[in-house]
């Protein structure tokens, strides 16, 4: 967040980070069939940085487990992020920040869909359409300022692991 720029929501509630998930000796094996699923979906965008606040998005709650969707053999992954106020400007980038985290971090064949919780956003339908849209996704990334901004939040810091 620049200086100067006044939070939306100054005093965000916290909340504790889920435990890191436990390696099997069948994770670690390459002949064992491991499809994708919901958790490892979770645990690529718990710890993407929140635009406004030194906070992941798992943090904020603005992300959860519970609210990943992930068909392995359908090649589908849903992912529903709820913004911490019902006004907050920064839905549209978030969102984007989650898609972006999945593409690329996913093979190809998964169409992925990102949208913000039914009922938690007063512009819900217009942001949700935003990241639906494959060509206005495409043409953000082109913006160079944007696609900076996008990937502060993709940047990996110690306290969020």
């Amino acid at each position: 967040m620049s200086g100067g720029t006044r939070l939306e929501n100054a005093n965000p509630l916290i909340f504790q980070r889920t435990g890191e998930r436990l390696q099997t000796a069948n994770d670690e094996d390459e002949d064992v069939a491991d499809p994708i699923d919901d958790r490892e979906i979770f645990d690529l965008i718990r710890s993407i940085n929140d635009p406004e606040h030194p906070l992941s998005l798992e943090e904020l709650n603005v992300v959860e487990q519970v609210r990943v969707r992930v068909d392995d053999q359908g090649n589908t992954v849903g992912v529903e992020f709820t913004p911490t106020i019902p006004h907050c400007s920064m839905a549209t980038l978030i969102g984007l920040s989650i898609k972006v985290k999945l593409l690329r971090s996913l093979p190809e064949r998964f169409k992925i869909d990102v949208h913000i919780t039914p009922g938690t956003h007063a512009s819900e339908d217009a942001v949700n359409k935003q990241l639906a849209d494959k060509e206005r996704v495409a043409a953000a990334l082109e913006n160079s300022q944007l696609l900076e901004v996008v990937n502060q939040c993709l940047i990996s810091n110690a306290r969020t692991g």
